[in-house]
């Protein structure tokens, strides 16, 4: 009579163990919410395409660490690409996704551009913000060009 309980019991242990597993990360944004974090752009690897230098066309692709909003601790990585659209404008047309470790990733596509904040789309995601919808602000931390603040505004 024992065995059968106990075998009984372990099996409900494996069925919750496996349920928590599968549904871990999967709240969605349910509610505004804001999130800052810092990009250390330390990996951006610049691609020339076309007339030697900077010119329409060239590609901007990126792995890089992402930091919580005091830039103190690793949280995550981004990964993307970039498009020169105007060397005049300084503008460039880029998608890419922001992965927050055990939480998911934020894509966001847009406008960058040269030496000036920009406002970016978010256009979905995984786990955590797989419903996400709202606005990422782009500002650079120095005039370096290496750490970048991102606070996007999620929306349900």
């Amino acid at each position: 009579m024992r065995k059968p309980l106990f075998i009984g019991m372990m099996v409900l242990v494996v069925i919750a163990t496996a349920l928590t597993i599968s549904f871990a990360g999967t709240r969605a944004v349910t509610e505004p919410t804001r999130l800052h974090v810092v990009e250390r752009a330390i990996n951006d690897k610049y691609i020339d395409t076309g007339a030697t230098g900077d010119s329409a066309g060239d590609l901007l692709t990126w792995y890089n660490p992402i930091y919580d909003a005091t830039n103190t601790r690793k949280i995550g990585h981004d990964q993307g690409s970039c498009i020169r659209v105007s060397v005049r404008v300084g503008s460039w047309e880029c998608s890419w996704l922001t992965f927050i470790a055990g939480h998911g990733a934020i894509m966001v596509e847009g406008a960058f551009f040269d030496g000036r904040d920009a406002t970016l789309a978010i256009t979905g995601g995984t786990l955590d913000y797989r419903n996400a919808r709202g606005s990422m602000k782009l500002s650079a931390r120095n005039n370096a060009g290496t750490a970048y603040n991102f606070v996007f505004m999620l929306l349900p």
